[in-house]
């Protein structure tokens, strides 16, 4: 399964014909639908819709087929019904002009200070008797789908995007995990000559009423719990451990996004204890870098369904 990013865009149009008394098309097209869809980030789906009159009662069905298909993102689905030039300019029948003649004559009769019809208000009076309202439901289903397709490839190709994004830190943060693994033996090897040292030394300048067995015991357990304060094996361990489960999800695909913040926020707490535990600059500079990645991935994680 892909992963999904939850931003995308995606439109279409419709463009309807309109047929004159006899059955016949004409070439010229009467109204033309659109549709727009477009989606960003955020918690949970949350869907808005601005539509004409004409295509309120729509707005149920329209909600269904996007939940059905998105389960994240704030979506935006616009859609408009625009009339051609030729119906707008459209010459009245000598049949409307006389009934509209004869219709304000007897509104005249009986309120006679009542306006005369303009030129424009015939005009659109013609068209709308020519152009009756369209059903568009069949049609703006099969141009949902048709939305919700291209919008679905657009948020794929972009989950890709993301994906191998994240891929690739996570190489870069098993990289740092392998270069910090060894300096811990090695600081605490350094750490324990230098209190064998110290020993060896205090040994030298005792007046002889001090044990050396004690003082050597006393530096051994110095070292031991030096080596307790700074290891993070069990940090690595768990490190190693939530970047296995990106891959896994990342390879699985679907709604992970979620979860995935979860292990960022889970790796980002395993960077910060090894930078308070360390004890070394160079396992301080791998903690930094460790935390730059980390704050890369989150970014994009957001972007995640």
């Amino acid at each position: 399964m892909s992963v999904y990013s939850m931003t995308g865009y995606a439109s279409a149009q419709h463009s309807a014909t309109k047929e004159t008394p006899d059955g016949e098309t004409k070439g010229s097209p009467a109204s033309r639908l659109g549709i727009e869809v477009r989606s960003v980030n955020s918690r949970f789906l949350d869907l808005t819709f601005r539509l004409p009159e004409e295509l309120r009662a729509c707005e149920p069905a329209l909600r269904e087929k996007l939940g059905a298909k998105l389960k994240r993102g704030k979506v935006e689905c616009r859609a408009s019904i625009e009339g051609s030039s030729a119906a707008v300019v459209a010459e009245p029948s000598t049949r409307l002009l006389q009934r509209l003649n004869a219709i304000q004559d007897n509104v005249k009769a009986w309120l006679p200070q009542a306006e005369p019809l303009s030129v424009a208000e015939v005009i659109r009076l013609a068209v709308n008797q020519e152009s009756p309202e369209q059903d568009w439901q069949q049609t703006l289903d099969a141009l949902m789908d048709q939305v919700l397709e291209a919008l679905m490839s657009a948020r794929a190709r972009e989950g890709a995007k993301l994906a191998s994004m994240l891929n690739d830190r996570v190489a870069q943060l098993r990289g740092l995990a392998a270069q910090a693994a060894p300096l811990i033996p090695q600081l605490v090897a350094q750490q324990r000559q230098r209190f064998l040292d110290r020993w060896a030394e205090a040994m030298g300048l005792a007046d002889g009423n001090t044990s050396a067995d004690m003082a050597r015991d006393r530096a051994l357990t110095e070292a031991t719990s030096f080596a307790i304060r700074i290891d993070v094996a069990e940090e690595l361990t768990r490190l190693g451990a939530h970047l296995d489960e990106i891959e896994r999800l990342i390879k699985k695909g679907g709604e992970i996004g979620k979860r995935l913040d979860f292990l960022i926020q889970e790796l980002h707490r395993e960077a910060n204890t090894m930078g308070s535990k360390s004890a070394a600059l160079e396992l301080t500079h791998i903690s930094v870098d460790m935390k730059v990645l980390i704050e890369q991935m989150r970014e994009q994680v957001q972007n995640i369904e």
